[in-house]
């Protein structure tokens, strides 16, 4: 049996939300990254087996804020997604339009030669 190193480094963020209520809630949002290694003097891989934690306070710190959108943000976004549907429309239609047209014209050419 050949002997084993873990390592786990984790990173903890301090965290804040301001619900649109008033409400606080501070918690940490956390990331974790794991690595793990055979252990052999005979490869030349060096290390001492075990399971190893490594923690990173982070120093910065991050705040959500929840806020409600009017309702002209919202029309605006339907809008928007209205307009961008028709232009889609508008190029599917040209192109299909402009490949039909060639279709036609050698189908012509061939009738013609």
């Amino acid at each position: 049996m050949r002997a084993m190193m873990f390592q786990h480094y984790i990173k903890i963020v301090p965290t804040t939300y301001y619900r649109s209520d008033g409400a606080q809630l501070q918690t940490n949002q956390f990331s974790v990254t794991r690595l793990s290694r055979k252990i052999s003097g005979m490869n030349g891989e060096s290390g001492m087996p075990g399971v190893f934690f490594s923690y990173e306070l982070s120093p910065l710190m991050v705040k959500y804020t929840e806020k409600t959108k009017s309702f002209g943000h919202f029309a605006t976004n339907i809008c928007a997604i209205i307009g961008g549907v028709f232009t889609v429309a508008g190029f599917v239609d040209t192109f299909l339009y402009h490949s039909v047209r060639v279709i036609q014209k050698k189908q012509e050419l061939g009738k013609l030669g």
